[in-house]
């Protein structure tokens, strides 16, 4: 348990530039804190105690803006950037090494039973505002840009953008250096060649007025 306290600070001293000790981290981070009342929460509930479960989770939402159900599995170095608005649902599944933004919902559709909530694999990125919902799975590496919408399976090293999310492979690869807001977006590349043919119709027609004149 200690290697595990050990190293979700670290997580969030890497990802975090604005992180100055880990002491702030145990101290003063919400998603540092809504990660550790979590996994007391789920300790309960596995042994039985779903109210006592309940309770911790609930009181962490008051006290952080992040709510995690006490049934959602959440894996090593998960980090949690601000946090407040985040809503992890009961049979969420988080893998290793996520980063999560603020405002990040991972919920269900209404119309799910059993597995309702979606399976996040291990190494992947979701924006600030993002909501991915329904029993999918988003494959490990993959990176879900701020404010997506996303209900359908992701492929693993893929970019999804947009409502509904859409996903941007680039050149096959995970593209490294893209961070949650400079991610391409395949609707407005659509809408740029629309307006460059446009353009070409135009100046066409113009052509053949000159032409009669």
């Amino acid at each position: 348990m200690f290697k595990d306290f050990k190293e979700t600070i670290k997580s969030f001293m890497d990802h975090d530039p604005a992180a100055k000790s880990p002491i702030e981290i145990v101290l003063l981070y919400p998603g540092f804190r809504a990660l550790r009342s979590h996994r007391h929460a789920r300790w309960f509930l596995d042994h039985g105690m779903p109210f006592a479960a309940r309770y911790i989770s609930q009181r962490s939402a008051r006290k952080t803006g992040i709510e995690i159900h006490p049934g959602a599995t959440i894996g090593k170095r998960v980090c949690i950037d601000h946090g407040t608005g985040i809503v992890i649902g009961e049979t969420a599944e988080v893998g290793d090494d996520v980063m999560i933004y603020q405002g990040v919902t991972l919920g269900g559709t209404g119309k799910d039973v059993g597995k309702r909530h979606p399976t996040i694999e291990s190494g992947v990125m979701i924006g600030a505002g993002a909501k991915v919902l329904g029993p999918i799975t988003v494959g490990r590496n993959a990176k879900v840009a701020a404010g997506a919408v996303v209900v359908n399976d992701v492929d693993p090293n893929c970019t999804v953008v947009g409502i509904p999310g859409r996903v941007v492979r680039i050149d096959g690869e995970r593209v490294d250096d893209l961070d949650q807001i400079n991610i391409p977006d395949p609707v407005m590349a659509e809408i740029r060649k629309n307006k460059i043919k446009i353009e070409e119709l135009e100046n066409k027609i113009k052509e053949l007025e000159a032409k009669k004149q």
